[in-house]
């Protein structure tokens, strides 16, 4: 049973996002799971405002995530890759060398809502959110099914100005209060 409600009678504010896939082997012509967030961010109403593809290297994820976190033009960046938990996976490692609060929540209801579909095997889902510096910072695994569980089921909504009772874009202007 999903709980959204969307109040038609207040205005849509689209959000800048920036995605960056993760992978060693994946370039723009190949990134299927990077493109399904473009695509839909984009029907959504918001503004792709950076892409990039970092290798899995955790110097170079944090060195972009520095990048798109000092950039006023950039209220979000979603990952798509590095969530597993094998060698090669540092993504959340990365997120952690960066964030300054987590977001609890988007992890656990990713997987419960992954679990849905794909059974046990989400507990090899590491996806996990963030705010650094007035920036969210949302890290999904690279399937193309985990990207598009994670933006129609979670991210759509909760990047959607109107969404209700509560949504992230409201609480943007106070994510940098002391």
């Amino acid at each position: 049973m999903r709980m959204t409600r969307i109040d038609t009678t207040k205005p849509f504010l689209p959000v800048r996002i920036a995605v960056m896939t993760v992978s060693d082997t994946r370039t723009l012509e190949t990134d299927k799971s990077g493109q399904i967030l473009v695509d839909r961010l984009q029907a959504a109403g918001h503004v792709l405002a950076a892409r990039s593809i970092e290798p899995d290297d955790a110097d170079r994820i944090v060195a972009r995530l520095e990048e798109w976190i000092a950039d006023s033009q950039i209220d979000v960046v979603i990952t798509s890759g590095g969530t597993g938990v094998t060698g090669r996976d540092v993504t959340p490692e990365a997120f952690e060398r960066v964030i300054e609060k987590r977001i609890e929540g988007f992890g656990e209801l990713f997987r419960m809502l992954s679990y849905q579909k794909i059974g046990t095997s989400t507990i090899q889902s590491r996806a996990l959110a963030g705010v650094a510096r007035g920036t969210y910072l949302f890290a999904l695994p690279g399937s193309s099914g985990a990207v598009k569980d994670g933006w129609d089921d979670i991210l759509v909504f909760q990047l959607d100005s109107r969404h209700m009772p509560c949504n992230f874009v409201e609480l943007m202007p106070r994510l940098q209060e002391r």
